[in-house]
């Protein structure tokens, strides 16, 4: 097989039956969420939403392939498309909304809105978690209990 065929998007989006949602082993989900991100930050923005989109339809709810998304977004300049996306995004687990809300004011911040991302990522900071640690990472504040 030809490894520089790139996969069509919405061959993977289609590809994807519910059944396969639940055959899909944590650690493959795993495997590709990392191969996606090498991908994104590799620029290979369409191989890497290609697997995002993917993993989005396997896992709906959850907000890796969502991040992923975003960051392919944000290497290929298009930040107002990846704050939109995480904006719009509804999750599962209402708990890893912080994390998607500090992806949110990095992009608002590469979009070029910077009051509304430091207004994001200081109330996001506050809070516990992935989340809020990576908020104030990003604003430059010492880590808890650091």
């Amino acid at each position: 097989m030809n490894d520089s065929a790139a996969w069509p998007a919405s061959a993977a989006a289609e590809a994807v039956s519910p059944e396969t949602a639940f055959a899909l082993a944590a650690d493959d989900a795993r495997l590709l969420t990392e191969v996606g991100f090498l991908a994104a930050g590799a620029g290979d923005a369409a191989r890497a939403e290609a697997i995002f989109k993917a993993l989005r339809r396997l896992r709906p709810g959850a907000a890796y392939p969502l991040i992923g998304l975003a960051v392919a977004c944000l290497n290929s300049a298009r930040a107002s498309e990846a704050v939109a996306l995480l904006e719009s995004a509804v999750l599962a687990d209402p708990g890893e909304r912080a994390l998607l809300d500090a992806w949110r004011g990095f992009a608002l911040q590469l979009a070029g809105r910077n009051g509304e991302s430091r207004w994001l990522l200081e109330t996001v900071a506050r809070g516990q978690g992935d989340g809020a640690q990576l908020a104030r990472g990003l604003l430059g504040l010492p880590r808890e209990g650091a």
